[in-house]
């Protein structure tokens, strides 16, 4: 007996299934680097905010701590400006793993769909089989005699 074209399609499934696991596995990892790069930059602000306040002209500190100080508030400026860009990177990265997943869940989803649909397309038949082999017996199991009539 060959196989149904259902069973033929299963590894087809597989795969789709694969795949959307895989995706879904990327997406939840794209989405802690999102997390991470976002916490770091909200650190580097925090940071840049308390050392910024952290003592200005008539503080008691020479012009040349207040040069180094202005000097380490630039560089924590470029630091901020360069996470900036990593998490719009990270932000975009998020949006194309999450259209990797959308994909593969709808090929997965569709393919679920037509096995299911064949399966469904041989159940029937073997319905309809079942029930031809039923009235096929019923009819050599009516009595021969002559029929009676009221």
């Amino acid at each position: 007996m060959s196989a149904s074209r259902a069973d033929r399609l299963q590894p087809a499934v597989d795969q789709a299934h694969k795949r959307r696991e895989d995706a879904m596995q990327q997406l939840a990892e794209q989405q802690q680097r999102l997390a991470k790069a976002e916490l770091q930059l909200s650190e580097l602000k925090r940071y840049r905010a308390d050392y910024a306040a952290g003592g200005g002209p008539g503080s008691g500190v020479s012009v040349t701590a207040l040069l180094n100080r202005q000097q380490f508030v630039e560089r924590i400026d470029r630091a901020i400006e360069q996470q900036r860009v990593d998490v719009q990177r990270q932000q975009r990265q998020l949006e194309l793993a999450r259209a990797q997943w959308r994909d593969a869940h709808a090929r997965e989803k569709a393919l679920d769909s037509v096995v299911s649909g064949y399966r469904e397309q041989a159940r029937k038949a073997e319905d309809r089989r079942e029930q031809s082999e039923v009235d096929e017996r019923m009819q050599y199991r009516r009595p021969a005699g002559p029929e009676r009539s009221s």
